[in-house]
């Protein structure tokens, strides 16, 4: 897979909902039911992040909700690229990029919506070909101002801010004419899933779902 064709993966990915969950699931029976109620809510892209040792085997159970597109976050290494594969992800998502992480998920044909905080990385992703980049973290970054002000000398590429994104702000962020959707977690909060509340989260994700862009 090249650059370019990760890329345009990326943004139809993007392209689904204004917001891409971005999921933290320590107990894998949580899977399916919040891949359920997530897309249920009108958000089908789904990022789970491998920040739990349950999180491969989560991947692959939301692998087989209807209408869900999962991916893997939090790539940092190429056996995480192959694991994440493995265990059924569509796409991939990173803090930041190198250029081995960039040649592994070429190789396995991932598409990659790889991080980057400057518009030095932007332009180096850039020129390898990506045009569909993740700004982590967003808030500690600049916030929305600072996505506008690096996309106004770059404007070939979009982002997806993530990283202190909230229902307060997301709006700042999706007004941009840069940003295609942003990433947030808090339409499945750890407490209304550890409740099995999955209407819950419905609620949270269809309100999340309306906001426009």
């Amino acid at each position: 897979m090249t650059p370019l064709q990760a890329s345009q993966l990326a943004l139809q990915i993007c392209e689904l909902a204004p917001i891409v969950p971005v999921l933290v699931v320590d107990d894998a029976a949580h899977a399916q039911p919040l891949a359920h109620a997530l897309v249920a809510g009108g958000l089908p892209a789904l990022e789970v992040t491998l920040r739990t040792p349950a999180a491969l085997e989560v991947i692959a159970e939301m692998a087989k909700v209807d209408g869900g597109v999962v991916g893997a976050g939090t790539l940092l290494t190429p056996d995480d690229v192959h694991a994440a594969v493995d265990a059924g992800a569509k796409f991939g998502v990173s803090p930041g990029a190198t250029d081995r992480l960039l040649d592994a998920c070429e190789e396995a044909g991932l598409p990659l919506l790889p991080g980057v905080s400057t518009a030095t990385e932007a332009m180096r992703l850039l020129e390898r070909g990506y045009t569909m980049l993740k700004f982590f973290p967003a808030e500690a970054s600049g916030g929305a101002p600072a996505v506008k002000a690096i996309g106004a000398p770059i404007p070939q590429i979009s982002f997806c801010p993530t990283g202190g994104v909230s229902p307060a702000n997301a709006a700042d962020y999706l007004s941009l004419s840069n940003v295609v959707c942003a990433g947030g977690s808090w339409v499945a909060p750890k407490d209304k899933v550890q409740a099995g509340d999955w209407d819950g989260i419905t609620a949270l994700a269809k309100d999340a779902a309306a906001l426009p862009r």
